[in-house]
């Protein structure tokens, strides 16, 4: 089996394939024949050795995963030849950048149809994450105010259409440059964040969720209405922010994702509905994943990378 490891941090190539044992599956787990594997700007950042979430290098990345079952020893839930996909043990590693992936059982769930592998695995990290912030979070309903904070990217793109979904009034940021891609998604309202300051024209948000960081989430405070609550995929563990927010009487809450067959489920759901898509930029061949990551580096993405295998 080839697996995508790291041998150094930065210079030209930092990844490279390598032969590797095939992982054998656990009493609770299913061998997947990858098929694709969806990058996250998270393990550029793992690559740069920004910080140990699955120790110093060398190690393997990836969590999107998207295949077939090749072998699942003693669980009802998939049979050999059942499609797959899923985030499996995030936030240990995975070891996605592979020919073949163990995970739970219960971390996966069957790919419909209606989703080639590619999409399959564009979707677990940057649908759960908008799932788990916009329904499991903030429980936004019917008629509520919700502002997504880069709806060009993985995570906003997939939050704005989760968000129209569930009844929502949506309004987005994105540059201009993204503005035609952002408004295919179907927000109420898009902000070029270059041209003007969202926190001067937008008022009586009750819901921000934010994919930036940064100042942004210091200036959503002044968007939201009384006892209006953010959500944000970046700044989680900032006690001054949460102290500003609820001296404010608004809630404040970070969203680190997690493997969630339930959401996964809820998201195929609104797949085959017609209520959600996801958008590939670009993919790479297995071969290629360090092109991959320099696109990675670059940022500016319009929705995400796959490799396939």
């Amino acid at each position: 089996m080839r697996v995508i490891t790291q041998h150094a941090l930065g210079g030209p190539e930092v990844l490279t394939v390598v032969d590797a044992p095939e992982p054998r599956p656990l009493p609770t787990e299913v061998l997947v024949r990858v098929r694709a594997i969806g990058l996250n700007p998270l393990e550029a950042r793992l690559r740069a050795g920004e910080f140990p979430l699955i120790g110093r290098p060398p190690f393997v990345l990836g969590w999107d995963v998207s295949g077939v079952v090749e072998d699942a020893p003693q669980t009802w839930r998939f049979r050999p030849g059942d499609e797959v996909f899923g985030m499996p043990l995030f936030p240990r590693a995975a070891n996605a950048y592979a020919e073949f992936v163990a995970a739970p059982a219960l971390h996966l769930v069957r790919k419909p149809a209606s989703l080639s592998h590619v999409e399959a695995a564009a979707l677990p990290v940057v649908g759960l994450t908008a799932w788990q912030g916009l329904v499991d979070l903030a429980g936004v309903g019917e008629g509520d105010r919700v502002l997504v904070h880069g709806g060009g990217g993985g995570v906003g793109h997939v939050a704005i259409q989760i968000a129209k979904a569930l009844g929502a009034y949506v309004i987005t940021t994105a540059s201009r440059g993204k503005r035609e891609f952002v408004e295919g998604f179907g927000p109420d309202e898009v902000v070029d964040h270059t041209a003007v300051d969202f926190a001067e024209v937008v008022r009586d948000v009750d819901v921000v969720l934010d994919t930036i960081g940064g100042e942004t989430v210091e200036r959503s405070l002044a968007v939201l209405r009384p006892g209006g609550h953010l959500v944000t995929a970046t700044a989680e563990d900032d006690p001054d922010l949460i102290t500003r927010y609820e001296a404010a009487g608004m809630r404040f809450s970070g969203v680190a994702v997690d493997p969630d067959p339930v959401a996964l489920r809820g998201l195929v759901d609104l797949v085959e509905k017609g209520e959600l898509r996801v958008h590939v930029q670009q993919t790479f061949p297995f071969d290629r994943v360090a092109d991959a990551h320099r696109v990675l580096d670059g940022g500016h993405l319009r929705g995400k990378l796959v490799l396939t295998v």
